[in-house]
């Protein structure tokens, strides 16, 4: 069920950062909806919103929200304040498209390099449509991504030997 109340009150909030903190708000109360736990990190200076834990295992999730409506759609600026995002700097961007109540969990990967992203909720078949109120994918990432650690560093071990407490390459 759709929270309409929720969503009209950000449609009103029209200093920009204030509607990004809210929007913030809004990711961390659907995620706990979801069972996931989220963490927010102290300060301005991470290049990531939240991290999601489960088990011990993290993600890190870039949030963003839009009520721009742009050909049917919606556009929504992936960028941070110092141009496009570079590097593995966060996991998952979560995009929140306010006028629709709908959340688009997104993996990184799919947005490197880009300054923007079109949604499109009623197309079917759209570009973004498989990431539509996508949480499963930070629960199976954040699951899946310590088998891809153990997996490096059993890699790296084994081209090691050690010798009196010296690690060398094989």
């Amino acid at each position: 069920m759709k929270n309409r109340g929720a969503k009209n009150g950000g449609m009103k909030i029209r200093h920009a950062k204030r509607r990004g903190e809210w929007a913030e708000l809004r990711f961390m109360a659907r995620a706990a909806e979801q069972g996931l736990q989220v963490t927010k990190p102290w300060g301005e200076t991470a290049r990531y919103d939240f991290v999601v834990e489960n088990e011990g295992r993290f993600v890190r999730v870039q949030v963003k929200s839009t009520m721009f409506k742009d050909r049917g759609g919606y556009s929504c600026s992936v960028r941070g304040s110092r141009g496009v995002y570079k590097g593995d700097v966060f996991d998952f961007v979560a995009v929140y498209v306010i006028p629709e109540d709908l959340w688009y969990i997104i993996p990184a990967e799919k947005i490197r390099g880009q300054g923007s992203v079109a949604i499109y909720p009623k197309l079917k078949g759209a570009k973004y449509d498989g990431y539509k109120e996508a949480w499963r994918l930070l629960r199976e990432s954040v699951e899946g991504r310590v088998e891809r650690l153990e997996g490096c560093v059993e890699m790296v071990f084994s081209n090691c030997e050690c010798k009196l407490g010296i690690l060398r390459l094989r």
